[in-house]
């Protein structure tokens, strides 16, 4: 039985999306069946338009919109959310607050949870936002999966980079000009097949 892996992120400028398509590279080397989906917007396009940000969101228009209850049919999902004040996105916390019928029922339970994200600085709340995001992924019952140390891209410094071992990040810079470094893309990878390499022993029955 093939393994299922949903990337569902939002993204505002793109930096996310480009982490996303790392992250799906990452999951189908494991050799899963990925999926890439985006949480709807619940801005006004008046106000995307002030944010400059409707030109940059054509790039990621044809990735379809998921919905709250289709989260049940995968067996791993990654989610990706940029920062906001620390904290995952009003966008990404809307959708995920209308799963409650996926807790419920116990839908989520036993399936593993991951998450990336992107910050404008690198003190500017990447860990936290994946720490806050975690709690979700235990709420719902789900095997909540980091990026490891064996990355070690992360141990890096010299030169500025995000990364953890919550999760794989991007540093954007203040002016969101900073697109996601070659050591960012190969976290996302590494976090990708990471998470879905323990979703496929876990539907095997493989982990011991």
């Amino acid at each position: 039985m093939t393994t299922k892996v949903l990337v569902l992120f939002y993204s505002t400028y793109g930096h996310i999306y480009t982490m996303a398509q790392a992250v799906a590279d990452g999951a189908r080397d494991a050799g899963a069946c990925v999926t890439i989906k985006r949480v709807p917007e619940t801005l006004p396009t008046e106000v995307l338009e002030k944010m400059h940000a409707v030109e940059a969101q054509k790039q990621f228009e044809h990735i379809p919109i998921a919905t709250p209850n289709e989260l049940a049919d995968y067996d791993c999902i990654i989610f990706g959310t940029p920062t906001r004040f620390g904290n995952m996105c009003g966008q990404m916390k809307s959708f995920l607050d209308a799963t409650g019928g996926l807790w419920m029922s116990g839908a989520l339970v036993g399936k593993v949870g991951s998450v990336f994200t992107s910050s404008g600085t690198q003190h500017g709340g990447q860990e936290s936002t994946i720490l806050t995001f975690i709690t979700y992924l235990f709420h719902q019952g789900m095997v909540a999966v980091g990026l490891p140390y064996s990355f070690q891209g992360q141990m890096a410094i010299d030169e500025v980079n995000g990364c953890s071992p919550y999760g794989a990040s991007t540093i954007v810079g203040g002016k969101g000009d900073r697109m996601p470094s070659g050591l960012e893309l190969d976290g996302a990878r590494f976090q990708g097949k990471n998470a879905a390499s323990i979703a496929v022993k876990l539907s095997r029955g493989t982990i011991v």
